[in-house]
């Protein structure tokens, strides 16, 4: 790590030997977004059924609807961003839950919310075994996601 001799100032003592090296914001983003999607990739590969491919099939239609689209991880729970929540990705021993944090706020002209219709600010989908996304409908509405975070 770089180092050098500062000229004495507030707080540091003469002669102090500090870094000169400035954290790398992008690598540290770089790296958390990493994080996120191993333990992604993880929790995919830990539900080892159905749930497991579902869960993998939504993830790659996000990341088709929204190419900048950012996994995070938050509430032991896949989260994906762009200039704010989008969505989650929770899977329950029944569903496989997608919620979308703005959803009541979202047109959803093909009917595809099923779930979490009484809130004011939140939607969900629940997507059953054997169920097959409407993929085209699913992503017109992760796009106006998108859109209704950058208004």
């Amino acid at each position: 790590m770089p180092t050098s001799k500062i000229q004495p100032s507030r707080g540091v003592a003469p002669g102090a030997t500090v870094s000169t090296r400035k954290p790398a914001a992008a690598k540290a983003k770089a790296t958390t977004a990493d994080s996120a999607s191993a333990l992604i990739d993880a929790r995919i590969a830990g539900l080892g059924d159905w749930r497991g491919e579902m869960l993998a099939r939504l993830r790659a239609l996000i990341k088709a609807a929204d190419p900048e689209v950012i996994e995070e991880w938050k509430w032991s729970t896949p989260v994906w961003s762009h200039d704010g929540l989008i969505c989650t990705g929770e899977a329950y021993k029944r569903v496989v839950k997608m919620t979308f944090a703005k959803g009541a706020s979202l047109p959803d002209p093909s009917g595809l919310f099923n779930s979490s219709l009484e809130g004011n600010v939140r939607r969900a989908i629940d997507f059953k075994e054997g169920d097959q996304p409407d993929e085209a409908a699913l992503k017109a509405l992760i796009r106006a996601a998108v859109a209704l975070n950058k208004s």
